[in-house]
Protein backbone atom coordinates (compact mmCIF):
# COMPACT_ATOMS: atom_id res chain seq x y z
CA UNK A 1 0.00 0.00 0.00
CA UNK A 2 1.28 3.08 -0.68
CA UNK A 3 2.19 5.89 1.71
CA UNK A 4 -0.80 7.92 -0.18
CA UNK A 5 -3.42 5.51 0.57
CA UNK A 6 -2.18 5.11 4.51
CA UNK A 7 -2.82 8.73 4.47
CA UNK A 8 -6.07 8.71 3.29
CA UNK A 9 -7.22 5.59 4.92
CA UNK A 10 -5.69 7.10 7.97
CA UNK A 11 -7.85 10.42 7.75
CA UNK A 12 -11.21 8.20 7.06
CA UNK A 13 -11.18 6.75 10.16
CA UNK A 14 -12.85 8.29 12.65
CA UNK A 15 -10.27 9.12 15.76
CA UNK A 16 -11.10 8.70 19.57
CA UNK A 17 -12.21 11.32 21.36
CA UNK A 18 -11.48 10.28 25.04
CA UNK A 19 -10.84 7.04 27.16
CA UNK A 20 -13.07 4.41 26.62
CA UNK A 21 -16.35 4.25 28.67
CA UNK A 22 -16.47 2.01 31.82
CA UNK A 23 -19.03 -0.34 32.46
CA UNK A 24 -20.73 1.38 35.23
CA UNK A 25 -20.35 4.25 33.37
CA UNK A 26 -22.58 3.18 30.56
CA UNK A 27 -25.09 1.50 33.42
CA UNK A 28 -24.55 4.94 34.85
CA UNK A 29 -26.00 7.02 32.23
CA UNK A 30 -28.55 4.46 30.87
CA UNK A 31 -30.05 5.01 34.43
CA UNK A 32 -29.99 8.26 34.49
CA UNK A 33 -31.67 8.37 30.96
CA UNK A 34 -34.62 6.02 32.17
CA UNK A 35 -35.09 7.84 35.04
CA UNK A 36 -35.48 11.37 33.45
CA UNK A 37 -37.91 9.51 31.01
CA UNK A 38 -39.95 8.02 34.08
CA UNK A 39 -39.95 11.56 35.99
CA UNK A 40 -41.31 12.95 31.89
CA UNK A 41 -43.50 10.28 31.56
CA UNK A 42 -45.58 10.74 35.34
CA UNK A 43 -45.52 13.96 35.32
CA UNK A 44 -46.75 14.84 32.04
CA UNK A 45 -48.44 11.58 30.65
CA UNK A 46 -49.11 8.78 32.98
CA UNK A 47 -50.20 8.38 36.62
CA UNK A 48 -50.69 5.70 39.15
CA UNK A 49 -53.90 5.83 41.55
CA UNK A 50 -55.07 3.14 43.85
CA UNK A 51 -59.13 3.24 44.49
CA UNK A 52 -59.40 3.43 48.19
CA UNK A 53 -62.99 3.38 48.61
CA UNK A 54 -66.16 1.51 46.92
CA UNK A 55 -67.76 4.86 45.04
CA UNK A 56 -67.31 3.17 41.73
CA UNK A 57 -67.85 -0.86 42.10
CA UNK A 58 -68.47 -2.64 40.06
CA UNK A 59 -66.84 -0.63 37.38
CA UNK A 60 -63.49 -0.25 39.87
CA UNK A 61 -62.77 -2.17 42.91
CA UNK A 62 -61.42 -1.33 46.34
CA UNK A 63 -57.84 -2.26 45.76
CA UNK A 64 -57.65 -1.54 42.01
CA UNK A 65 -54.64 0.06 41.34
CA UNK A 66 -55.18 2.33 38.26
CA UNK A 67 -52.85 3.85 35.25
CA UNK A 68 -54.31 7.34 34.33
CA UNK A 69 -54.06 9.20 31.00
CA UNK A 70 -53.14 12.55 31.91
CA UNK A 71 -52.51 13.36 28.27
CA UNK A 72 -55.50 12.69 26.63
CA UNK A 73 -58.04 15.58 28.02
CA UNK A 74 -56.82 19.43 26.55
CA UNK A 75 -55.96 22.22 28.21
CA UNK A 76 -58.70 24.10 28.54
CA UNK A 77 -60.27 22.85 25.25
CA UNK A 78 -57.91 23.36 22.66
CA UNK A 79 -55.27 21.45 21.07
CA UNK A 80 -52.94 20.99 18.20
CA UNK A 81 -54.40 19.15 15.59
CA UNK A 82 -51.61 16.61 15.58
CA UNK A 83 -52.06 15.45 19.04
CA UNK A 84 -54.06 12.68 20.23
CA UNK A 85 -56.57 14.61 22.70
CA UNK A 86 -60.18 15.50 22.97
CA UNK A 87 -62.43 17.55 25.40
CA UNK A 88 -63.84 15.75 28.10
CA UNK A 89 -66.51 14.26 27.25
CA UNK A 90 -69.80 12.35 29.21
CA UNK A 91 -69.15 8.80 30.79
CA UNK A 92 -65.16 9.47 31.25
CA UNK A 93 -64.30 8.11 34.03
CA UNK A 94 -61.80 10.45 35.90
CA UNK A 95 -59.40 10.96 38.84
CA UNK A 96 -59.20 14.35 39.86
CA UNK A 97 -58.54 16.31 43.25
CA UNK A 98 -61.14 16.26 45.97
CA UNK A 99 -62.54 19.94 45.53
CA UNK A 100 -63.78 20.05 49.10
CA UNK A 101 -67.59 20.26 50.44
CA UNK A 102 -67.32 24.20 50.40
CA UNK A 103 -71.25 24.01 51.73
CA UNK A 104 -70.46 21.51 54.72
CA UNK A 105 -67.25 21.38 55.77
CA UNK A 106 -67.85 19.82 58.96
CA UNK A 107 -68.42 16.64 56.92
CA UNK A 108 -64.66 16.58 55.52
CA UNK A 109 -63.11 17.18 59.09
CA UNK A 110 -65.70 13.62 59.97
CA UNK A 111 -64.23 11.78 57.21
CA UNK A 112 -60.41 12.96 58.14
CA UNK A 113 -57.59 12.31 55.05
CA UNK A 114 -59.44 10.60 53.25
CA UNK A 115 -61.37 14.00 52.46
CA UNK A 116 -58.74 16.75 52.21
CA UNK A 117 -59.28 19.31 49.45
CA UNK A 118 -56.65 19.85 46.41
CA UNK A 119 -55.04 16.63 47.95
CA UNK A 120 -57.00 13.14 47.66
CA UNK A 121 -57.43 11.95 44.00
CA UNK A 122 -61.27 11.00 43.73
CA UNK A 123 -62.46 8.45 41.10
CA UNK A 124 -65.64 9.25 39.68
CA UNK A 125 -67.81 9.18 36.28
CA UNK A 126 -68.51 12.69 34.43
CA UNK A 127 -72.16 12.63 34.28
CA UNK A 128 -72.73 16.70 33.14
CA UNK A 129 -71.31 18.90 31.19
CA UNK A 130 -70.92 23.25 32.14
CA UNK A 131 -74.01 24.86 30.81
CA UNK A 132 -76.43 21.39 31.01
CA UNK A 133 -79.15 20.91 34.07
CA UNK A 134 -78.30 18.52 36.09
CA UNK A 135 -81.18 16.53 38.07
CA UNK A 136 -81.11 13.04 40.48
CA UNK A 137 -84.41 12.47 41.12
CA UNK A 138 -85.43 8.56 41.91
CA UNK A 139 -82.90 6.48 40.76
CA UNK A 140 -82.61 8.45 37.32
CA UNK A 141 -80.63 11.12 35.53
CA UNK A 142 -82.14 13.73 33.62
CA UNK A 143 -79.81 16.25 31.37
CA UNK A 144 -81.27 19.19 30.33
CA UNK A 145 -85.01 17.45 31.52
CA UNK A 146 -84.50 14.44 29.16
CA UNK A 147 -83.25 11.23 30.52
CA UNK A 148 -79.91 10.15 30.55
CA UNK A 149 -79.87 6.16 29.58
CA UNK A 150 -77.98 4.29 31.89
CA UNK A 151 -78.22 0.17 32.67
CA UNK A 152 -79.82 0.04 35.96
CA UNK A 153 -78.56 -2.57 38.28
CA UNK A 154 -79.56 -3.67 41.57
CA UNK A 155 -75.94 -4.56 43.55
CA UNK A 156 -75.98 -5.00 47.17
CA UNK A 157 -72.48 -5.68 48.41
CA UNK A 158 -71.77 -7.79 51.67
CA UNK A 159 -68.84 -5.47 52.53
CA UNK A 160 -67.24 -2.16 51.71
CA UNK A 161 -64.59 -4.74 50.21
CA UNK A 162 -66.17 -6.93 48.15
CA UNK A 163 -67.30 -6.48 44.46
CA UNK A 164 -71.17 -6.16 44.77
CA UNK A 165 -73.40 -9.21 44.06
CA UNK A 166 -75.47 -7.50 40.75
CA UNK A 167 -78.73 -8.95 39.65
CA UNK A 168 -80.25 -7.00 36.25
CA UNK A 169 -83.16 -4.89 37.27
CA UNK A 170 -84.05 -3.79 33.82
CA UNK A 171 -83.31 -4.98 30.29
CA UNK A 172 -80.14 -3.45 28.83
CA UNK A 173 -80.79 -0.90 26.10
CA UNK A 174 -79.26 -0.13 22.80
CA UNK A 175 -78.02 3.75 24.22
CA UNK A 176 -77.03 2.32 27.61
CA UNK A 177 -73.57 2.94 27.70
CA UNK A 178 -72.66 1.95 31.16
CA UNK A 179 -73.70 -0.35 34.26
CA UNK A 180 -74.86 2.12 37.14
CA UNK A 181 -75.62 -0.42 40.98
CA UNK A 182 -78.43 0.83 43.36
CA UNK A 183 -79.43 -1.37 46.44
CA UNK A 184 -82.29 -3.32 46.23
CA UNK A 185 -83.84 -1.84 49.24
CA UNK A 186 -83.84 1.71 46.99
CA UNK A 187 -85.17 0.19 43.55
CA UNK A 188 -87.98 -1.76 45.31
CA UNK A 189 -89.14 1.46 46.49
CA UNK A 190 -89.35 3.00 42.92
CA UNK A 191 -90.68 -0.50 42.18
CA UNK A 192 -93.44 0.22 44.23
CA UNK A 193 -94.19 3.98 42.55
CA UNK A 194 -93.11 5.56 45.30
CA UNK A 195 -89.54 8.30 45.85
CA UNK A 196 -86.62 7.35 47.06
CA UNK A 197 -85.42 10.37 49.89
CA UNK A 198 -82.06 10.67 50.76
CA UNK A 199 -80.48 12.84 53.54
CA UNK A 200 -76.97 15.08 52.43
CA UNK A 201 -78.26 15.25 48.60
CA UNK A 202 -77.66 19.51 48.15
CA UNK A 203 -76.63 19.54 44.11
CA UNK A 204 -78.11 18.31 41.07
CA UNK A 205 -81.23 16.60 43.05
CA UNK A 206 -84.60 16.59 43.31
CA UNK A 207 -86.00 20.11 44.06
CA UNK A 208 -82.76 21.17 43.62
CA UNK A 209 -81.65 20.86 40.06
CA UNK A 210 -78.31 22.89 39.34
CA UNK A 211 -76.76 24.48 36.13
CA UNK A 212 -72.72 22.90 35.56
CA UNK A 213 -71.03 26.15 35.73
CA UNK A 214 -68.26 26.88 32.96
CA UNK A 215 -65.39 24.80 32.70
CA UNK A 216 -66.46 22.40 35.39
CA UNK A 217 -68.46 19.08 35.55
CA UNK A 218 -70.94 17.11 37.86
CA UNK A 219 -69.47 13.38 38.47
CA UNK A 220 -71.20 10.51 39.93
CA UNK A 221 -70.08 7.01 41.48
CA UNK A 222 -71.44 4.14 39.58
CA UNK A 223 -72.15 2.77 43.16
CA UNK A 224 -75.07 5.08 43.43
CA UNK A 225 -76.47 4.23 47.02
CA UNK A 226 -72.63 4.28 48.43
CA UNK A 227 -71.28 6.69 47.00
CA UNK A 228 -70.81 10.58 48.02
CA UNK A 229 -70.01 12.47 44.61
CA UNK A 230 -71.06 15.92 43.23
CA UNK A 231 -74.50 15.39 44.66
CA UNK A 232 -73.12 16.08 48.30
CA UNK A 233 -69.82 18.44 47.64
CA UNK A 234 -70.87 20.51 43.98
CA UNK A 235 -68.75 20.40 40.94
CA UNK A 236 -65.29 19.82 40.01
CA UNK A 237 -62.86 22.34 38.26
CA UNK A 238 -61.69 21.38 34.81
CA UNK A 239 -58.08 22.77 36.62
CA UNK A 240 -58.66 19.84 39.37
CA UNK A 241 -58.76 16.98 36.51
CA UNK A 242 -55.72 14.83 36.80
CA UNK A 243 -56.73 12.60 33.67
CA UNK A 244 -58.76 9.82 32.40
CA UNK A 245 -58.64 6.25 34.12
CA UNK A 246 -57.04 3.97 31.67
CA UNK A 247 -56.97 0.41 33.07
CA UNK A 248 -56.51 -1.76 36.35
CA UNK A 249 -52.76 -2.81 36.37
CA UNK A 250 -52.57 -4.42 39.80
CA UNK A 251 -55.50 -5.27 42.11
CA UNK A 252 -55.10 -7.13 44.75
CA UNK A 253 -58.16 -8.27 47.73
CA UNK A 254 -57.91 -5.72 50.62
CA UNK A 255 -60.33 -7.99 52.37
CA UNK A 256 -58.22 -10.64 52.64
CA UNK A 257 -55.17 -8.97 53.54
CA UNK A 258 -54.06 -7.00 56.19
CA UNK A 259 -53.81 -3.62 54.19
CA UNK A 260 -49.79 -3.74 54.12
CA UNK A 261 -48.25 -3.68 50.41
CA UNK A 262 -46.73 -7.17 51.16
CA UNK A 263 -49.88 -8.44 51.56
CA UNK A 264 -51.21 -7.18 48.45
CA UNK A 265 -49.13 -8.13 46.85
CA UNK A 266 -49.29 -12.21 47.88
CA UNK A 267 -53.29 -11.69 47.58
CA UNK A 268 -53.94 -10.40 44.10
CA UNK A 269 -57.10 -10.32 42.08
CA UNK A 270 -55.79 -12.04 38.29
CA UNK A 271 -58.91 -11.26 36.97
CA UNK A 272 -58.54 -7.95 37.43
CA UNK A 273 -55.21 -7.14 36.01
CA UNK A 274 -55.26 -5.15 32.86
CA UNK A 275 -58.70 -4.87 33.04
CA UNK A 276 -59.45 -1.57 30.90
CA UNK A 277 -62.28 0.70 32.87
CA UNK A 278 -64.94 1.83 30.53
Amino acid sequence: MSDENKETKAAAEPKPTGPPKSVFREYFESFVVTLVMAIFGMTFILQAVTVPTGSMQNTILVGDYLLVNKFIFTPGGQSLPFLPQREIQRGDIVVFKYPGNKLHPEMDRAHGSSAIAYQVNYVKRVIGLPGEKVEFRDNQVFINDVLLPEHRVIGDAPDSQSALTATEFEERRAEDKWDVYYSKSSMDIIKGGGHVTRRGYEFGVAGKTMIVPPNSFFCMGDSRDASEDGRVWGFVPRELIVGRAMFVYWSCDRGASDGSMLSCITHPRLSRIGKFVK
